[in-house]
């Protein structure tokens, strides 16, 4: 076991350690950032303030999802559904990614964090898919934590896409109907090459999966808290996985 308590505290009460254990880490992390713009809101700031703040929380959960030995984190960034937003909204959480990147690519290199995209390049703007594609040039030959951003993503969209491409095989004579199962279907979605996500989770007090990864977390471990993601600490991330550690996975059996 290692011991792990709340930061910026000192002489920490027995009840604010968390003790996780080394051999059962979740492989695979997934977190729905949630709560920017109420987070703003509440401090009388613009919306942008809270997406701004947000990339603070980002390196924070990269940093600490590393150093628990977390072997994959994606990052909900952005959905197919946020296009919705406002103009203004959109064009600055388009900067984001360059900004962010910017800012921390050469540390992710250090730490041997290499960084992936899971969603559409198209639809981008040039300066964040540039922003991105350069992230994943730079730091794919890395062996450490995969930094894996859902950008422009939607999960039904994936699974639509998913069985256009098998329908398609079955009707050129390349698969029979019978091929047809769990993993192949696993194998034509966007996130093939990654285990599917043993823990999941949202801040901002929202329970709901807002479309995210439908297919892969069939049996993750889902983690909710009133937090919201500018709010977001090391702390929160343990305390996740702490849970994770105490529930017991199933998966259907007894």
């Amino acid at each position: 076991m290692f011991h792990l308590f709340k930061r910026g505290q000192t002489g920490a009460k027995p009840e604010d350690i968390v003790e996780l254990a080394p051999d059962n880490i979740p492989e695979h992390i997934a977190i729905i950032m949630d709560g920017n713009g109420r987070w703003a809101r509440k401090r009388g700031l613009p919306r942008i303030a809270g997406h701004h703040a947000g990339m603070k929380a980002v390196k924070r959960a990269t940093i600490a999802a590393d150093e628990i030995g977390v072997k994959v984190l994606t990052l909900y960034a952005f959905s197919t559904e946020n296009w919705k937003r406002p103009r203004e909204e959109v064009d600055f959480l388009m900067k984001l990614p360059q900004e962010f990147l910017a800012l921390e690519l050469q540390e992710l290199i250090d730490k041997n964090v290499q960084v992936r995209m899971t969603g559409w390049k198209e639809g981008l703007p040039g300066h964040t898919l540039e922003a991105v594609e350069t992230a994943i040039e730079r730091t794919k030959r890395n062996t450490g934590l995969i930094l894996n951003f859902a950008l422009n993503y939607g999960s039904r969209h994936e699974i639509v896409n998913a069985v256009r491409e098998i329908a398609e095989d079955v009707r050129s004579g390349k698969l029979r109907e019978e091929d047809i199962c769990e993993s192949l279907i696993s194998g034509r979605l966007l996130t093939q090459s990654l285990p599917d996500p043993d823990l999941i989770i949202r801040t901002s007090g929202e329970i709901r999966i807002s479309n995210f990864l439908l297919w892969q977390m069939a049996y993750s471990e889902l983690w909710f808290t009133d937090i919201y993601w500018p709010e977001f600490t090391e702390s929160h991330l343990v305390q996740a996985v702490g849970e994770y550690q105490r529930r017991a996975r199933r998966y259907g059996g007894l």
